[in-house]
């Protein structure tokens, strides 16, 4: 488990096609915290660590991760947003991530507001039914407050700390954004479909 609060801001060193899916190498401060088996969110998506050492840490993409998220169109350079699992005796900053990506975003709206920087996301309205106005959302694995939102999109503020401490800064029109819905929503919706 996750909280979307981003702990390191990693660099895409290698990605590469292999056996159906790819594998990817990224530098990163954290990597000295993982050992192969590891769980590392990677722009809101779980991977397993495959290696680390030197600075990096390797992981495997499967087809399914390849098709559900952004991380295909990565490339050497690439910033990505990182996080390590919760520990028991951490708070929960956050909110509750899981690291499986319910779907894409594209970036459609970006003003500055002050301080801070408003973005509009467009978004499948199987997501948007599951997202509220001042609920959480995870976008690239960053915990964020909603807005707004309407049939086709929802805003959240970014804010200085935000822009400094994560890949969310170089968001422009037309990027494709990586979605997880508050997870307790869809345990609801469920629930109440049985009964």
């Amino acid at each position: 488990m996750f909280t979307g609060l981003v702990q390191d801001l990693g660099r895409v060193v290698e990605s590469a096609p292999h056996a159906g899916g790819a594998r990817l190498r990224i530098a990163a401060r954290c990597a000295a915290e993982l050992a192969e088996g590891d769980s590392v969110l990677v722009n809101g998506v779980c991977l397993t660590a495959t290696a680390s050492g030197d600075g990096e840490f390797g992981a495997d993409l499967s087809a399914e991760t390849l098709s559900r998220s952004s991380l295909a169109a990565l490339i050497p350079g690439a910033k990505v947003n990182l996080e390590l699992p919760l520990r028991p005796a951490n708070r929960l900053g956050g909110h509750i991530v899981q690291g499986h990506v319910d779907g894409l975003g594209t970036v459609s709206g970006i003003r500055e507001a002050g301080l801070s920087r408003e973005v509009r996301i467009d978004a499948p309205p199987e997501l948007l039914r599951y997202v509220v106005e001042k609920g959480s959302i995870a976008v690239d694995g960053v915990s964020l407050t909603v807005t707004t939102v309407d049939e086709g999109a929802f805003e959240v503020s970014l804010v200085p700390e935000t822009l400094e401490r994560t890949n969310l800064t170089d968001a422009v029109l037309g990027r494709r954004v990586n979605l997880e819905v508050d997870v307790i929503a869809k345990y609801v919706e469920k629930l109440v479909k049985r009964t």
